[in-house]
């Protein structure tokens, strides 16, 4: 199936970075958000983003240009009638998933595709609350949107062979570099990332050396753009603690268990960048 008209559901950080990469692809590109102060501000992000690109010589204005008229903001799930493809990037909630499956259902195709960017749900528990089980998938992208490479395209038990080949198509047409991800908590890279972050938690917590040592220890003995901690803050330690505990559901073994420590400071507000304190201040 050809794609020339993206939808993009959630305009935050993940839903804005997927909408802006598709506009820059040349795709027409429809992102709807939930109320109007919510779009206006994921809208102002990917012209901000543009914009500093353009200071910076990355981005040509005519470029940008392209990319802000293939985009379109909306709040009425009306408006992506003619997606051939909808990306959905909401929160992390099976029942809200779901709820805005059963919408988008009710105005597109039947051969439109649907796709969660979830990174930490089951596929194809998310393609069995929809009417169209074999055209569903996995897209999972990476934060921030428009610079990491990185698409993990995930496989449901139902998803088609047609379906399957033509997202991972649609990721290479992005400019990404797609791989394919088996439909389990965690997918490739958060199932071998996620226990590397919890272990460094316990082992600062048992004494092993400061949030700057460990930190530092893995930028310069291993040569990582960022030690554990950082990432932490950076990614958010909800969202690690949430898909830790989701891991740990599914395979129930310690190294996904979230330590006490994350679990405090999640209760605590210490959410990392987006709340101004994690292991570091902001």
């Amino acid at each position: 199936m050809e794609i020339r008209t993206v939808g993009v559901l959630g305009c935050g950080l993940m839903g804005a970075g997927i909408a802006q990469v598709s506009a820059q692809a040349g795709y027409t590109t429809i992102v709807r958000e939930v109320e109007q102060p919510f779009l206006e501000k994921g809208l102002g992000r990917i012209k901000k983003f543009l914009s500093d690109g353009v200071d910076k010589g990355k981005v040509t204005p005519d470029a940008r240009d392209k990319t802000l008229g293939n985009l379109k903001g909306t709040t009425s799930v009306d408006d992506l009638k003619d997606c051939d493809l909808v990306i959905e990037a909401i929160i992390e909630s099976l029942d809200e998933k779901a709820r805005a499956y059963e919408a988008v259902e009710r105005v597109v195709r039947p051969e439109a595709i649907i796709v969660s960017n979830t990174s930490s749900l089951c596929v194809t528990e998310l393609a069995a609350k929809t009417k169209r089980p074999d055209r569903f998938g996995g897209l999972h992208f990476f934060n921030p949107v428009p610079i990491l490479k990185l698409v993990e395209v995930i496989r449901a038990l139902t998803t088609s062979d047609e379906t399957y080949k033509s997202l991972y198509a649609f990721a290479q047409a992005l400019g990404k570099e797609p791989i394919t991800a088996p439909d389990k908590p965690g997918f490739i890279v958060n199932r071998l990332l996620v226990p590397y972050l919890l272990d460094a938690i316990r082992a600062h917590e048992h004494g092993l050396g400061t949030v700057e040592d460990i930190d530092k220890g893995m930028k310069l003995g291993c040569n990582y753009p960022m030690g554990p901690f950082t990432l932490l803050d950076y990614v958010g330690l909800d969202t690690t603690y949430y898909i830790a505990n989701i891991m740990f559901e599914e395979y129930r073994e310690p190294a996904y268990a979230p330590p006490p420590l994350l679990k405090r400071m999640v209760l605590a507000g210490r959410l990392g960048r987006k709340s101004g304190q994690g292991f570091y201040q902001y």
